[in-house]
């Protein structure tokens, strides 16, 4: 099998709440989401997708995947896409860094791959733990009345984890986290995600005035080193997103005993394969892990659920339903969430089948 063309789509995906709010005051209301379309010599295709959330929480944004994709597509036409290995070695040979450019073209061609064995993303990646997936959901920063009145409603839902936007005035936060935590019921389980928000004075000053409640601390501020000096001042669960963005991050983390869990994004590491990694390191060391992406719709969240799913129970902390957070679909098939949890399909590939009546005609062609 040969890459021959590689087509990209440009979709919008509104936020079904209207806005979402995290640390700063930093908002989106529309996603700007990037699908890839890999055309082989075969029948088959294969379907990715990123979508960086906005150009202002990591280094990411959608203009530049689709630039970077642009850039990349020469290099990998004529290749075999499922040889995974071999082509995420092209990718990074022929453009260093900028792994999220990088991250819808892997997830295409572990499509094809699946599709090409007849077997799903999940099975390749390591076959199904469990029924289902357990999923979180994000609480967009508001006052703490409301956070606490959604963290209710989302019950309602069927989740049972609940990951609050923090990271702004220190007060403020530490009555956004008591509110939530007020409402809580038994087994449930509430995250202060900061974002990278505080800076090292505020996020010690919120430690401590909640260190009385079950509340795990999320990447409280931007740097791995000021991260790491609040992990040492408080005995509260803690974890690291933002700073983990590939093995060698890890491997630091890991060795500096820098948290308790970690959020796995698959984008923010360049792909499934990358994240892959990532993710049996982690079970090796029995570090639980909340496996997700920056932001997507529906080929995201198949993605999500494929490399969840096939995790193991003991290290999958939760994931992300993205696809319950927008209003514009961009495939069928994919995982939809019922009573707090979703699964992967069983179908070949990723399982899903693109919509183009909502992805319109593709905005490039490389072939």
């Amino acid at each position: 099998m040969k890459i021959t063309a590689i087509h990209v789509y440009q979709v919008d995906l509104p936020l079904l709440e209207g806005r979402y709010t995290w640390s700063d005051g930093r908002y989106v209301d529309v996603f700007d989401s990037t699908v890839v379309e890999i055309e082989t010599d075969t029948e088959l295709r294969g379907y990715g997708e990123v979508c960086p959330l906005g150009p202002f929480y990591l280094p990411a944004f959608g203009a530049g995947a689709r630039a970077g994709i642009g850039e990349l597509a020469p290099h990998l036409l004529g290749l075999d896409p499922t040889a995974l290995g071999p082509l995420n070695n092209v990718m990074d040979t022929a453009l260093l860094g900028h792994p999220y450019v990088k991250s819808a073209i892997d997830m295409a061609c572990w499509d094809l791959l699946g599709k090409s064995c007849g077997r799903s993303v999940c099975d390749l990646l390591g076959g199904r733990h469990g029924q289902s997936i357990e999923l979180y959901r994000a609480i967009s920063q508001r006052p703490a009345a409301e956070m606490a009145d959604n963290v209710a409603g989302y019950r309602d839902q069927g989740y049972r984890k609940f990951q609050l936007k923090v990271g702004g005035d220190p007060a403020e936060d530490i009555a956004r986290i008591r509110a939530a935590a007020g409402v809580l019921q038994s087994g449930e389980t509430l995250i202060a995600d900061a974002n990278t928000g505080w800076r090292v004075d505020d996020a010690a000053r919120v430690v401590k005035a909640v260190q009385d409640i079950d509340v795990y601390i999320e990447q409280p501020c931007m740097s791995y080193e000021h991260c790491v000096s609040i992990r040492r001042r408080t005995a509260l669960p803690f974890i690291l997103d933002e700073n983990i963005d590939g093995i060698d991050a890890l491997l630091r983390a890991c060795n500096d005993k820098a948290m308790d869990a970690i959020n796995l994004k698959i984008s923010k590491v360049g792909g499934i394969s990358k994240a892959r990694l990532i993710r049996d390191v982690c079970v090796s060391q029995n570090i639980p892990m909340t496996i997700e992406d920056s932001w997507g719709g529906d080929i995201i969240t198949a993605a999500i659920a494929h490399l969840a799913h096939s995790t193991p129970e003991r290290c999958r902390f939760s994931a992300t339903d993205f696809n319950s957070y927008v209003t514009v679909r961009n495939a069928s098939g994919a995982p939809v969430r019922e009573a707090g949890a979703m699964l992967a399909g069983a179908s070949p590939g990723l399982g899903i089948e693109p919509d183009f009546d909502n992805l319109g005609k593709s905005v490039a062609t490389y072939s």
